[in-house]
This record gives C-alpha cells, sequence and structure tokens, in this order.
C-alpha cells in the first residue's frame, strides 16, 4: 500500500513539470517597416526578456516578416534595426503559451530610438 501510494504521489508531482516543460512556450512574430511603411527584407530584429536577460536576434524575410519562435511565457523588449535606421524599443510585449503576438515595428532614422 505505501509502494503505491508513494508511486501515485511521485506521479502527481511530475505531471506539472512535464506540462511545464512541453507548454509553456509562444511565438512572438511580426513585420518591420521601413520610413514609408514599406516592409523591410533583410532586417535585423532583436528580443530579450523585459528584465534583459536570453537576447536573440532574427532576420526579415523578403516581405519583412520575422519569428522567434518558442519563447517561453513573459514579457519581452524587442527592437528592429536596418542600413543605420532603428525602431523604437516595443516594452513588455506578453508572448503566452500556445498563442502568437503580433508586432509592428517601424524604422526611423539613426536617433529615433532609446531603449
Amino acid at each position: 500500500m505505501r509502494t503505491t501510494l508513494l508511486a501515485l504521489l511521485l506521479w502527481t508531482v511530475s505531471i506539472p513539470a512535464v506540462a511545464a516543460q512541453d507548454g509553456g512556450m509562444g511565438t512572438l512574430a511580426g513585420t518591420v517597416l521601413d520610413a514609408k511603411g514599406n516592409p523591410e527584407a533583410d532586417a535585423s530584429v532583436f528580443v530579450e526578456t523585459a528584465s534583459g536577460q536570453n537576447p536573440q536576434a532574427t532576420r526579415t524575410n523578403a516581405q519583412g516578416r520575422f519569428f522567434f519562435p518558442q519563447l517561453a511565457h513573459g514579457y519581452y523588449d524587442l527592437r528592429a534595426s536596418s542600413g543605420g535606421e532603428r525602431s523604437e524599443w516595443k516594452h513588455n510585449l506578453e508572448v503566452r503559451t500556445g498563442k502568437q503576438t503580433e508586432v509592428t515595428l517601424r524604422l526611423a532614422a539613426r536617433g529615433g530610438g532609446t531603449k
């Protein structure tokens, strides 16, 4: 009986841990636009947690789209740059489990955005 109870207890405790590993991920995606509102191909896009941890970078595709798949649920800061222009930082973007958060970043002349 004790062995069965112990096994049941261990199994019950392990279920949330497995769910947290498999779930808890979302996607941050969007479009980078130039100052005229046209999609910006091959722009660099940077993301980090709102606390400044785990920086990552990617580049936009020919349509100006970017994707950061498999981000842990939480809050993130995001910015883009291309050809000496950069966007303002977007702060505290929430990435939710199983969801895609969409963002549009608009490039401005150098010096147009600060963190």
